[in-house]
Parts: structure tokens; sequence; C-alpha cells
């Protein structure tokens, strides 16, 4: 490969922060293969796991992203079904909880790649693995 990985490719395509050209994960977000995070880049070597218990800090992240996931499936339902009442609880109910059981690989594995991305200051970007 030759030509400069952008962060942002870096961070849709799931790709090491330090080289951005090898996998953070093994499997498919969505599917029968269950995704895991590597423990060191394929391509570069970078540990993507900093430290013992670094990814705990991506439950945060995660929070983060749920609480804006349900409050726009809130929103949504809202312009569906009207305002919360007795009648519209259950349509509210099962829609955010649908609405986290269904993004949740998603939220698992953009809270890592946000986490090692753009919150870890101590992952930097090696322009020569471009080369």
């Amino acid at each position: 490969m030759s030509g400069k990985t952008s962060k942002l490719s870096a961070i849709i395509h799931c790709k090491c922060p330090h080289c951005r050209r090898g996998d953070i994960f093994t499997g498919s977000m969505y599917g029968w293969n269950i995704q895991h995070t590597k423990e060191i880049c394929s391509y570069c070597g970078q540990r993507i796991e900093i430290e013992p218990g670094y990814f705990y800090a991506a439950m945060y992240v995660s929070y983060a992203m749920n609480v804006i996931e349900m409050l726009i499936v809130s929103f949504i339902t809202y312009l569906i079904f009207g305002p919360l009442t007795d009648a519209t609880f259950w349509h509210y109910l099962i829609a955010i909880f649908s609405g986290c059981f269904i993004l949740y690989p998603f939220n698992y594995r953009y809270s890592r790649i946000i986490l090692l991305h753009v919150l870890s200051p101590n992952i930097k970007y090696k322009p020569y693995y471009d080369k």
C-alpha cells in the first residue's frame, strides 16, 4: 500500500492508530464471527491494549454514545407515536431497548476506536508506515 491514510479513514475502517494499516478487530461487527480486539497490530506491532484494564475507559465513551442514541430513538418514537403517555409507554420502551440491543456491536467497536484514536495521547501516528 502506498499513500497517506487519513485519520478519519482509519477510524471508519477500524485501523491501528499507530500505522493506520493494521486491523484492530478480528471478526465482523455484525454476523456469526464474534469480534475481538487484537492484542497487537499485525502490521506494525503496536500493542493495542496499552496496559491492563485500558479498555475500561471505553465504557465511558460507549455510555455517551448510548445516551445520544437513546435520545435519537426517543425523538423518532415521539415523531411516530406522539408524546410519552401511559398508552405509548411500551412503544418507547421497546424502541429504546431495541435500539440499544441493535447498536451494541457498533458501540463496542467504535468506543474502543475513539478511545485509541482520539483520547490516547500515548499512541502517535507514524507516517513512515505509508511508504
